[in-house]
This record gives structure tokens, C-alpha cells and sequence, in this order.
């Protein structure tokens, strides 16, 4: 099968019920995504398809229709995504774990909702779990982006 991830066209000689995590991470060399739960509850794994965030841990590889974009995809040693400038900015992180799934949610989020109220960012990241506790700091990262974001439009 053939998956077109981070831009990059990447052929996959796997069982179709195999995890799209698994798929990226093993076969495929792409580790952004982490695997946290399997049961797509924690939000570690989250990927775009389409734009839309998706837990890849739940996903059958054979069900994915449409471009897959990583952690990997959304910026560049050259010029961060304004979400990853956020992050630096904020100091989300602590211990970093559920950072690539948190970010790609905030991504999704910002590419539909261009300045997100707290009432927004908090539904649109509940799916996303942080063991550290860094809601409000995440929360104030996703509206920096939002500010950096229309700066740079």
C-alpha cells in the first residue's frame, strides 16, 4: 500500500489491520507520533489526515484515506510552525512525552479556528493528555500561535 506522509510518497508492505502508528514508527522510520495508550485515549499519537488529528495507535493502516502529516511535517530546522515557536516561547514542555500529539491537536485546531477562545482550545485539546499537568501553559501556547499565526498572514 501506499501512503503519502509529510509530503514524502512512502510504500508500505504491511497487513492492512496494522496500526497506522506502527506503520509510521516501524516500517515506515517517522517516531514523532508516540505510542501512549493504544486505545487512543491519551492523544500521544495524534497525526493529521487530511487536517484532521487522528490517534494512529486506533487506525488500521488500510482505513487511512488521504495525506498523513507528522510532527515531522509541520516545520523545519529553518523556520519553526508558529505552534512549535509557541511551545519554545511557553516552556510547555516538562518531561516532553504527549508534545507531538498536543502540538498536532493545536495545529488542527489553529487551522480551522483562527484566534480559539479558552472554551475552544480546552474542547479542542481534551483529547489530548498530559501527565506533567501542563494545561495552562498549553493553553497559553496555543494562543501565542494563534497571534504568531495571523502575524505572519
Amino acid at each position: 500500500m501506499r501512503l503519502i506522509v509529510d509530503g514524502k510518497s512512502i510504500d508500505l508492505d504491511v497487513d492492512p489491520d496494522m496500526p497506522l502508528l506502527w506503520a509510521l514508527r516501524d516500517i515506515a522510520g517517522v517516531t514523532g507520533p508516540k505510542f501512549g495508550c493504544g486505545v487512543a485515549a491519551c492523544g500521544a499519537c495524534t497525526v493529521l489526515i487530511d487536517g484532521a488529528p487522528v490517534r494512529s495507535c486506533s487506525l488500521p493502516v488500510g482505513q487511512v484515506a488521504g495525506e498523513v502529516t507528522t510532527i515531522e511535517g509541520i516545520g523545519s530546522r529553518d523556520k519553526l510552525h508558529p505552534v512549535q515557536q509557541a511551545w519554545l516561547e511557553e516552556q510547555v514542555a516538562q518531561c516532553g512525552y504527549c508534545q507531538a500529539g498536543q502540538i498536532m491537536s493545536a495545529v488542527a485546531l489553529l487551522d480551522e479556528i483562527d484566534d480559539p477562545t479558552d472554551e475552544e482550545i480546552d474542547q479542542a485539546m481534551g483529547g489530548n493528555l498530559c501527565r506533567c499537568g501542563t494545561y495552562p501553559r498549553i493553553r497559553a501556547a496555543v494562543h501565542k500561535a494563534a497571534q504568531l499565526k495571523l502575524a505572519r498572514s
